[in-house]
Formats: C-alpha cells, sequence, structure tokens
C-alpha cells in the first residue's frame, strides 16, 4: 500500500509576528522603530550615565573625583584650584592573631574552631620550673591508624569525644559494633578531649560491648570477645591514667582478676571429648602490641611502677610504649622522705629505696635501675620507647650501680637490643619570656638525652640495631644563656 504523505502548512516558524500581537496605539507603533535602532552597548552606556547623575551619595562624589585628572600641588596653588576631596579609607584587611591575611568569606562558625582545638596540639607550652604544668605534649605512637585532621572520620570522632556522656549511653548497644580501628581511635580521642577521662566502664562498653543482663533483655545475642577483637593492636590512653583509671583497673579488666581465676587444674571434666578451659579468664585484647600509658604532670602521684610491672608480665608481645611524663622508677615513692630507727645500731636509715638527696647529692640511682632493668626483661620485645616528659631521671638508663657481685645496668644490647627509636623530647617549648633558671633546665634535659644516645651507641657497637633518639632542639641563644649560667654556678 502506498505511504500516506502529510503535508504540513509552515515548513519553518514565521519570523515575523502576528498581526494580532502588534501594539494596537498608534503612538507606540510610530516610536517603535527608533527603539530597535539603539544597540544593546548604547542601553547599558545610557543607563549608567543615568545611575551616576541620580545618584548623590558620598561614595559617588569620591568615585567622580577619583575619575577626573589630577594637578600637581605646585600647579594647583598657582591657579588657585580648590583642593581635591579626600579618598575614601580603603576597608580593613581581616587578619587573624598571627597577622596572616584571613581566606575571603564569612568567618567559620565557633563549633568548627571548638572542633579543631585539643588540649595537647599545642606544641609551644611555656616551660615549668617545677614542673607543676597542667599538660606536655604527647605524640602519637608510630605506624597507628588516626584519620586525617580535619578529615570527616576526625570530625565525628571528635564530635562523639565531646558529647561522651550522652554517647555512650544513646549508643551503647551500637559502639562495640564499629570497626576495630574506629574503635581505638574513638577511644583515644575520648581519652585525650574528654575532660573527665576514659573511665573503666567506658573501656568494657566499647571493647566488650554491654552486659549479658542487658544484651538478653533486649534480644540481643552475647558477644565473641575473643573475635571481637582479635585485630585490635592499638590501645590509647593518654591523659585518662592516674586520673579516671588506675592499672590494677585495667590490669583486672584485661586479664580478670587474681582472686576470682581458676586454675584449670581442679576442674574435673565430665568427657574426654569437651575441649579443655582456659586458665582464667579470657583476654580481652589477646594481640596488643601498641599501648600508650602516658600521664599528665599532675597524675604522677596516681601512678606505679609495681602496678606497671605487673601488667608488662602479661603483655610481652608489646612491641611500642609510652611512658610519657611517668616519675622516676622506684617501688616504694611515698617512702621517698621516711626513715626508721635500725634495732641494732639506734640510728635513723631510709626507709625507701630513694631519698631526698639520693641522686643530687649522692649520685645513687640503685632503685631505678633495678626497676628499669625489671621492666626491661619483661618487655623484650619493645622497638619504640616513649619516655617524653622524663627528662629529670633520665640519667639512668646510661647509669650503673654496684650490686652483690655484679653490676646493674639497664642492657640496651641484650634486653632492650631491638629499640629502634627512643624519644626523649621534654615535652615543653621555651617561651621568650623563659628565665635562665628554665633556659639551663632545659639545656641540661638536651644534653643528657644526647648523653644517652651516645652510651647506647657505644653498649651496642654493632651487636644490635641502629637507634635513634627523639630529643629537643637548642637554638644558639639558648644554648648562650646556658653555658653563662653554668659558668656563674661554677665560680660562685
Amino acid at each position: 500500500m502506498p505511504k500516506k504523505r502529510h503535508q504540513f502548512k509552515y515548513s519553518k516558524p514565521p519570523s515575523v509576528a502576528p498581526a494580532s500581537l502588534s501594539l494596537s496605539s498608534p503612538s507606540q507603533t510610530a516610536s517603535q522603530p527608533e527603539h530597535h535602532d539603539r544597540s544593546v552597548n548604547e542601553l547599558l552606556a545610557n543607563l549608567r550615565r543615568s545611575t551616576l547623575t541620580s545618584q548623590t551619595s558620598p561614595s559617588s562624589s569620591s568615585f567622580s573625583a577619583a575619575t577626573t585628572p589630577s594637578v600637581p600641588p605646585t600647579l594647583r596653588h598657582i591657579l588657585q584650584l580648590p583642593e581635591p576631596p579626600a579618598l575614601v579609607p580603603r576597608r580593613p584587611q581581616r587578619r587573624d592573631l598571627h597577622g596572616r591575611r584571613l581566606p575571603p568569606g564569612p568567618p567559620p562558625p565557633r563549633s568548627w574552631i571548638s572542633l579543631s582545638q585539643s588540649r595537647h596540639a599545642t606544641s609551644s607550652l611555656g616551660l615549668v620550673q617545677d614542673g607543676a604544668s597542667r599538660h606536655i605534649r604527647h605524640w602519637p605512637l608510630p605506624g597507628v591508624y588516626a584519620p586525617a585532621e580535619g578529615s570527616m572520620v576526625d570530625m565525628i570522632l571528635r564530635r562523639i569525644a565531646l558529647d561522651w556522656a550522652q554517647q555512650r549511653e544513646w549508643n551503647r548497644f551500637y559502639l562495640y559494633a564499629l570497626p576495630s580501628r574506629l574503635r581505638s581511635a574513638l577511644l583515644a580521642h575520648v581519652s585525650e578531649i574528654y575532660e573527665q577521662g576514659l573511665s573503666l566502664a567506658d573501656l568494657r562498653l566499647v571493647l566488650s560491648g554491654p552486659s549479658e543482663g542487658e544484651l538478653a533483655e533486649y534480644g540481643v545475642e552475647p558477644i565473641d570477645v575473643n573475635t571481637l577483637n582479635s585485630d585490635v593492636v592499638y590501645l590509647d590512653l593518654t591523659s585518662s591514667l592516674g586520673k579516671s583509671l588506675g592499672l590494677k583497673e585495667l590490669y583486672e579488666f584485661l586479664f580478670g582478676s587474681k582472686k576470682t581465676s581458676t586454675a584449670a587444674n581442679d576442674i574435673v571434666q565430665d568427657s574426654w571429648d569437651i575441649p579443655a578451659p582456659m586458665a582464667g579468664p579470657v583476654q580481652v585484647l589477646p594481640n596488643l602490641t601498641h599501648l600508650s600509658l602516658a600521664i599528665d604532670p599532675g597524675s604522677t602521684s596516681s601512678v606505679s611502677w609495681k602496678h606497671l610491672l605487673s601488667l608488662a608480665g602479661k603483655l610481652t608481645q608489646l612491641t611500642q610504649l609510652s611512658l610519657a611524663g611517668w616519675p622516676e622508677p622506684s617501688l616504694t615513692p611515698n617512702a621517698k622522705f621516711a626513715k626508721v630507727v635500725s634495732p641494732t645500731t639506734g640510728r635513723s636509715v631510709q626507709y625507701g629505696g630513694t631519698g631526698p638527696y639520693s641522686h643530687n647529692l649522692d649520685g645513687d640511682w640503685t632503685e631505678a635501675i633495678l626497676v628499669l632493668k625489671r621492666l626491661s626483661r619483661l618487655l623484650y620485645g619493645l622497638e619504640y620507647l616513649d619516655l617524653t616528659g622524663c627528662g629529670d631521671w633520665i640519667h639512668a638508663l646510661r647509669e650503673k650501680s654496684d650490686g652483690e657481685f655484679r653490676v646493674d645496668l639497664v642492657d640496651w644490647a641484650g634486653d632492650w637490643s631491638k629499640i629502634t627509636t627512643l624519644r626523649l623530647n621534654s615535652g615543653y617549648a621555651l617561651a621568650d619570656a623563659s628565665s635562665r633558671t628554665e633556659v639551663l633546665r632545659f639545656a641540661d634535659w638536651v644534653d643528657e638525652a644526647v648523653a644517652v644516645e651516645r652510651h647506647i651507641r657505644a653498649q651496642r657497637a654493632g651487636r644490635g640495631r641502629w637507634i635513634v633518639v627523639e630529643r629537643d632542639a637548642l637554638s644558639e641563644t639558648a644554648r648562650a644563656v646556658a653555658e653563662r649560667e653554668r659558668l656563674a654556678n661554677v665560680l660562685v
């Protein structure tokens, strides 16, 4: 069949408007050709001229005065011309406290600024002579996951840490289900940002979930702690230890209480097919290798080296440890000023192993060396050790003590031969208004760190790994001030 062909009345749209849309007024029709003769540029120029002539504000007058040609002052005086109007001052530039220009646009909200500020992010802290500063700078352990500063994950974790009092109640059934690296980062943020610090209940909630009673009440299946924390290798308790958490509580949480633990040999099995029970409770973090026990200077009296040695006996797999801010090694720190009367001689003797003048006058570092030696034998797999803020007792790292038929010292070529990075920073920074005494003390810390590095390298002498000691840098001006103070002390 032949195809039907439709013939359209119009092949293209008409280029001229229909007569019905034309203006009916004869006056407007007569003036229309004249209107179309003016171009767009002419219309814009006419609009600018009308706008400038109609405005009478100071800004328009200054604009017109700036566009008029200027006359030199000498010719203006000869021709007796009036003085030109003063220019409108420019808008002042927005600058921050350090004099740097701010980016264009409105300032950021206060909530963004508060989220980006951290208690331990400041690198320029004032040096305090008596060591009573509230905070010192802490360095994170290398090789652990940390969200990039300012990223979405970092902002969310900081927001949760700031509202931790509410978040731990609202999301108590979801926090333990987060990925392992996010849980480790969350604990680090809460320990650093939350004012009250990280408590034992917070640790138990994030690492092992709610109690079995709560899970049964809401019909949630019990949690297998071995599977839940099998890939958790990092635990950061910076600034919380000694404030809201103790080493004894941490030991009981990770390994169970010694009083309640039951030996496996005392349990009689009903059948040979039943697997043998584990000795003691299940370890919460069986693969923990990175541990930060850094404290603030105000918490030195709340930590115990005795408890640390007990905890180190269970964490022999540690490779990175931070003891920043810890006091001098001593098993009896409260007996430093105590004395007892000997029943045989009748004389008063020092009760503890370290007295108030043991280091300064007697040069006796025996107790500190013994404690560090015991710690090195327990943590023989360490590769990184952070002793930031411990400048007052790092001399014990290179000192020797005469024992019974032996010489006690920290063995850097044997027990701690795997350590490749030793951080001995002060945790403070010299300010412009620092006194000479503060500069001298800071210089003593730097020189002692250099001496420790030389001692370790000389003791290893090619038998161990190469070690790098991270320490502070001393400027030439501070070095000159310290040398003058030492010379003055010698002359006096």
